[in-house]
């Protein structure tokens, strides 16, 4: 007999459901990725429009579809199209791999930094400016990601060490160490070298202004190969979500689940912190969002939050134009500021459960 288990408010029993209600379900949950997918073309087009310059509505939806050279279209061509395109990608990173950590884990506090991504990509900075010299921001793109892997792999050694399979503890465990050296040298190495000190705080804080196209070619190969990981390990998640026992007795790999879990998380996050830098509390909050609206299945988790966080983060961008003009508000800035309280609103208003 199928059953399908249901734990939208922990109150629930698991039970059989009757097909028309299970039709009934799938169809609201479509409707609103519609609606989701709705908001997130507004949410673009508005982070074409609205800039630290002005431009009439007009002007710029004239010259979105007809370039002619003129200084509002090089704007909108060279600056704004391709800064919206690095949102949307960005967000679609870190909503997913926030929503893989958490459900990887079983931990509803999981975000994509637990495994010692965001501080490895960091590190990698670190390095190429305070001892390679590397002053352009496309250079920290190749280090930041290369650092993000490096540190990917040692959490998971280390997570793996001894007689002991990597589950989530060890992994969370792991991440927490090295995060915690990775933090140590950074603060080492910036003290000492004021000049590399200068030029990282720019990245850290998180933004995506200055980003051309040749980021988004750099990153997108990486998060198109996390994000078919991450949707083909979906259903291996739902069942894995009821314990590794209960995943292994309905035929999943939960060892290669998880590598491939991790993977994704590296691939997805390490892309997202190299172009735009840590930004903080969307793969943290989103899936929350996500399982808020459609429940703990991985499946609709996943989608969900791959469109909700572009929203969130390029909104947050927009936002960050709005209150800085004539200058602008770093993105990373804007999401923390919203996102803080949208987890607390969560946390106040149900359990942080996984399933």
């Amino acid at each position: 007999m199928l059953i399908e288990t249901r734990a939208a408010s922990g109150s629930e029993a698991a039970g059989p459901i009757a097909p028309s209600t299970s039709r009934s379900v799938t169809a609201v949950r479509t409707a609103g990725l519609l609606i989701g997918l709705a908001a997130l073309v507004l949410t673009g087009l508005l982070s074409v429009w609205v800039g630290t310059k002005g431009i009439p509505f007009l002007s710029t939806w004239s010259v979105l579809w007809h370039p002619d050279g003129s200084q509002v279209s090089v704007i909108i061509h060279e600056y704004r199209i391709p800064r919206t395109l690095l949102g949307l990608t960005v967000g679609v990173a870190l909503g997913l791999s926030g929503a893989l950590m958490q459900a990887l884990t079983r931990n509803p506090l999981a975000d994509p930094g637990l495994l010692g991504v965001s501080l490895g990509a960091s590190t990698g900075v670190v390095v190429a400016i305070a001892f390679l010299g590397v002053g352009a921001a496309l250079g920290y793109v190749w280090f930041a990601f290369a650092g993000a892997a490096i540190a990917s792999v040692v959490v998971y050694l280390l997570g793996s060490s001894g007689r002991s399979l990597a589950t989530p503890d060890r992994l969370v465990v792991a991440g927490a160490a090295v995060t915690a050296v990775l933090t140590a040298f950074n603060t080492a190495v910036l003290l000492l070298n004021p000049q590399a000190f200068n030029k990282f705080r720019f990245w850290t804080v998180g933004s995506l202004s200055g980003r051309d196209l040749d980021f988004l070619y750099v990153i997108l190969p990486f998060v198109a190969a996390g994000l078919l990981v991450a949707l083909l390990l979906a259903p291996s998640l739902n069942a894995l979500g009821m314990g590794d026992d209960v995943g292994r007795a309905l035929g999943v790999n939960v060892t290669r689940t998880r590598v491939l879990g991790a993977l994704a998380v590296m691939l997805l996050c390490g892309a997202a912190t190299a172009a735009a830098g840590p930004i903080g509390f969307v793969g943290l909050a989103v899936p929350h969002v996500a399982r808020f609206v459609v429940g703990p299945d991985q499946r609709w988790v996943l989608a969900y939050s791959m469109l909700i966080a572009p929203v969130l983060l390029i909104g947050s961008d927009v936002l960050g134009r709005v209150l800085g003009a004539p200058g602008e508000i770093q993105v990373g800035i804007v999401t923390a500021f919203l996102g803080a309280p949208l987890f607390i609103a969560l946390c106040r208003r149900r359990k942080l459960v996984m399933l």
